[in-house]
């Protein structure tokens, strides 16, 4: 618990304020994240009476995740993992960027049980061995981004039906080089973001690669995104902007 709580002293770490571990029962008190999950924004935005997610914040989103987990990966000697990222456990900041739930749980969980609920972020090679590693986070990762890309779940919940193996649904959409029909159509009324998508969703397949030791690690992850966002800043006008723009 000690590591866990060292960890969470990062921006994008909600941080854990309280904790109660026992041999019956183990508890966490977070912080409290008023603007609610990624799954709760991205799916549930219409529901709930809210405007979708935007290119820029989903990018900003994705960056601070990336950021959040990279520091995970960083402590205790670059041995630590995340082990259950899925959008449920990605949170918005006030200013929204993305900040990582639930770290270092895993050896607390029964990761049989566990697995068996977050099937769809998890690797291959983790769904096989039963086991978690870095690698593994940075595919779970690389799902979560073709989330924020596409605005489809890769699980079952409940009143959300919307839900596809999404790594393999996106190599078949881009090898019949239909590309363009991967993105969330909220996406889609935001001009000369779609370079930048593209990029991103490149980010995201390298790291669904089914092979391990060719994925990135989370540190190049943060890299690549944030080269995206340099050139977006220099190269395009803000999505607020361009969402005034009227489509037919």
């Amino acid at each position: 618990m000690e590591l866990v709580g060292r960890v969470g002293r990062h921006p994008n770490v909600v941080p854990i304020r309280a904790y109660y571990y026992s041999k019956d029962e183990k508890l966490l008190v977070y912080e409290y994240m008023a603007e609610g999950s990624l799954f709760a924004r991205l799916h549930g935005a219409k529901s709930a009476g809210r405007a979708p997610l935007d290119w820029d914040t989903r990018l900003k989103v994705a960056l601070g995740a990336a950021k959040g987990i990279a520091h995970v990966h960083s402590e205790s000697g670059a041995k630590c993992l995340h082990g259950n990222i899925k959008s449920t456990n990605i949170f918005l900041t006030q200013d929204n960027e993305g900040s990582v739930s639930d770290f270092g749980l895993t050896p607390l969980m029964n990761f049989t049980a566990a697995i068996s609920r977050t099937i769809g972020y998890h690797s291959p090679e983790a769904i096989e061995s039963r086991k978690v590693t870095q690698k593994s986070d940075v595919y779970s990762f690389g799902v979560l981004l073709l989330e924020i890309l596409t605005g489809k779940a890769p699980l079952q919940y409940t009143g959300y039906d919307d839900a596809v193996d999404l790594p393999r649904w996106v190599r078949s959409v881009v090898r019949e080089e239909w590309t363009a029909e991967v993105f969330d159509v909220e996406l889609l009324r935001f001009q000369n973001a779609e370079e930048e998508m593209v990029q991103m969703l490149q980010i995201g397949l390298a790291c669904v690669s089914k092979v391990p030791d060719t994925r990135p690690n989370m540190e190049e992850v943060v890299r690549m995104i944030e080269e995206i966002r340099g050139s977006e800043a220099k190269d395009r006008p803000s999505s607020e902007a361009e969402s005034n723009v009227q489509t037919p």
